[in-house]
């Protein structure tokens, strides 16, 4: 791994995209594998891609954001630990991208609060890769939309059984993203840059403020292949609410993420103006 042994001025940029949650985030991350090879010799990539060290460390932050222990945050390191080792042993600087190094946003495991515990995960990931020039970065979106989606996300993906009246309710005292970004830079000082979603001007080329930041040219980032259309969409309302109700019911794991899946791939079902039958 090349890196090691360097740090200060001349040690390698590691960037690390901490989401948050439906801020763009998986387009960002289908755009970036998408032209991952136009990029290889500016940037190397790290996704939480099926079978790859970066699912386990998405999900080792999101247990450590559930409960801040000793041992959680010794897998943290290890996971994030585990995606470094992957790196090749040159110089180009690294992205590495996950929504969940955020932590668990509200919705999740009972969690209300505007992501407590991510200025301790920034840390945590910062003295593992002690060896890097480390910075980090984040997206956020107006709180007016982001929390119906929110809300949403969490029905679909993290058995949330409320309505969105009371999910409004519940965190109705999340303060501004001004306090997050306050809260990660007494952590990890000035390491930290924020993008706002609503900045981004092509969706199908998302992510250019975060690629400029890595060091990428417009004129490569104009040249990259555009996505082919929106990515992980909120599902429409008829569907949201079937899954909602459905996350009230005492069903086997497996059987509800099979249920899930279904109505993900059969959204159109729900719909309000779905044509009948005729029999």
């Amino acid at each position: 791994m090349a890196g090691a042994g360097r740090t200060g001025q001349g040690a390698r940029r590691l960037i690390v995209h901490l989401g948050v949650q439906k801020t763009g985030s998986t387009a960002i991350q289908r755009h970036l594998r998408r032209n991952a090879d136009a990029l290889a010799d500016h940037l190397v990539i790290r996704t939480p891609e099926e079978g790859s060290p970066m699912r386990p460390l998405g999900r080792a932050a999101v247990a450590f954001s559930l409960d801040p222990s000793g041992d959680r945050a010794q897998a943290l390191k290890l996971a994030f630990r585990a995606v470094l080792d992957t790196l090749p042993g040159n110089d180009v600087p690294v992205l590495v991208s996950h929504e969940n190094l955020a932590g668990a946003m509200p919705g999740n495991g009972g969690e209300v609060r505007l992501y407590p515990a991510l200025p301790q995960i920034a840390a945590l990931l910062l003295a593992e890769a002690r060896d890097f020039a480390v910075d980090f970065a984040i997206y956020t979106r107006q709180q007016k939309a982001w929390r119906p989606s929110v809300w949403a996300q969490a029905v679909r993906t993290d058995g949330y059984g409320r309505s969105l009246a009371e999910f409004e309710t519940e965190t109705a005292g999340l303060p501004g993203w001004g306090d997050l970004m306050r809260r990660l830079t007494a952590e990890v000082g000035g390491r930290v840059t924020r993008f706002k979603l609503e900045d981004e001007a092509d969706p199908l080329r998302p992510g250019r403020q975060l690629l400029r930041h890595a060091g990428i040219g417009d004129d490569l980032i104009d040249a990259l292949a555009p996505l082919d259309g929106p990515s992980n969409s909120r599902l429409n309302t008829g569907a949201t609410e079937f899954l909602r109700r459905l996350n009230g019911l005492a069903l086997n794991p497996h059987a509800h993420g099979r249920i899930v899946d279904l109505v993900a791939r059969a959204e159109h079902l729900f719909a309000a103006d779905v044509p009948q039958g005729t029999s």
